[in-house]
């Protein structure tokens, strides 16, 4: 009932189109990243969860292989992460896929750190400064200028985005990134919550196991810090 309410007066008496779906979310984000981009290569930062493989997923139908995927192994996966992004992901997209083992480079800037807010800020530059020299290793001198990200609204707000929003916590994709940030970034799901980027994963064709897998604490939360 609540849902009927709603509707009759955001599209009878407001008279506001329900032009907000999977559709066109897709087919918007689509030409935004053809006309950024053009014809120069992209970084993706791919985590193998939900939201940064629709991302990809949306990235890679804009500009084929101009974009390349890389999997940063910090030392805070899941077992078998690593081999399950290589051997699923690029099964369902086919994407060029470049794996960083970086363990030793997180674990030695994470230790004798318990302050969750700090680590995050620590987690999000060394994210950052492997994908920089990621990018030099494949385009050389010239380097690649733009950076894929899997950043929704809620990674926003709780980060203290937003006119009035308070600093929940600064997620590493957010708040944490260094001020010295090199990339261009796109963020082709900034604007969605997470029930919207699952629809735009199945409108794009991803598998449902893909699509609704369970999330797992990111790097620096207390449950991902205390399972070493």
């Amino acid at each position: 009932m609540g849902q009927q309410v709603i509707e009759q007066f955001l599209f009878e008496i407001a008279g506001l189109s329900p032009s907000w779906t999977p559709e066109n979310m897709v087919t918007e984000a689509i030409d935004d990243i053809r006309a950024k981009v053009g014809d120069r290569r992209v970084l993706c930062a791919l985590s193998g969860g939900v939201d940064s493989a629709v991302a990809a997923a949306l990235v890679q139908q804009a500009i084929g292989k101009q974009l390349t995927c890389v999997f940063v192994d910090h030392g805070l996966l899941r077992e078998g992460e690593a081999e399950q992004v290589k051997k699923d992901f690029v099964a369902a997209t086919g994407v060029d896929l470049v794996v960083a083992d970086e363990t030793d480079r997180f674990l030695g800037a994470l230790k004798g750190v318990s302050d969750p807010e700090e680590k995050r800020k620590i987690i999000g530059r060394e994210f950052i400064r492997t994908f920089e020299s990621t990018a030099r290793d494949l385009a050389g001198e010239r380097g690649i200028d733009f950076l894929v990200q899997g950043t929704l609204y809620p990674d926003v707000v709780e980060s203290g985005g937003g006119e009035g929003a308070a600093n929940i916590k600064s997620h590493h994709n957010v708040g944490g990134l260094p001020d010295d940030l090199q990339f261009t970034l796109i963020e082709p799901l900034r604007a969605m919550f997470k029930d919207e980027v699952r629809a735009v994963g199945l409108q794009l064709g991803l598998p449902e196991e893909m699509v609704w897998r369970h999330p797992f604490p990111g790097p620096g939360s207390r449950s991902a810090s205390s399972a070493r």
